[in-house]
């Protein structure tokens, strides 16, 4: 059975293949708490390097949350998803662009919990501006 999205396929079957990192003989699982994964070739299409391509999945943006990213900075983690992905990169009308989001579990919750308190700070402001019935 073939897929009409085989790049997002394979990037959703990556992580959770064992990766290389700093060399052959250390290996590191990624496996994701949370993969979430956005094909926004569309949004690219008429780009000049697009020109002339058939290809329907060129630029990526995804969210993982990792253990693996544990200690590591930004750079080191975004060298590990690149080395996941070096093929689809790699071949013709594979992937062209890569728009990378990796955080800890910590990091999630913490972000989880600051977008939760803008919401609700937002409607706070949106309740006090909102007229109480009797008001003009």
């Amino acid at each position: 059975m073939s897929s009409s999205t085989p790049m997002e396929d394979a990037i959703r079957a990556k992580p959770r293949e064992a990766i290389v990192a700093d060399g052959p003989q250390i290996m590191a699982a990624l496996n994701p708490q949370t993969l979430e994964i956005y094909n926004d070739s569309h949004l690219h299409s008429h780009h000049k390097a697009m020109q002339g391509s058939t290809s329907k999945e060129t630029h990526f943006r995804l969210v993982i949350t990792s253990t693996a990213f544990q200690s590591k900075m930004q750079p080191a983690r975004h060298r590990m998803v690149y080395a996941l992905l070096r093929d689809e990169m790699a071949q013709e009308n594979g992937i062209h662009a890569l728009q990378l989001r990796t955080l800890t579990p910590d990091e999630e919750t913490r972000q989880k919990k600051k977008e939760a308190d803008a919401a609700a700070a937002k409607k706070a402001r949106e309740e006090d501006a909102a007229p109480t019935a009797g008001e003009p």
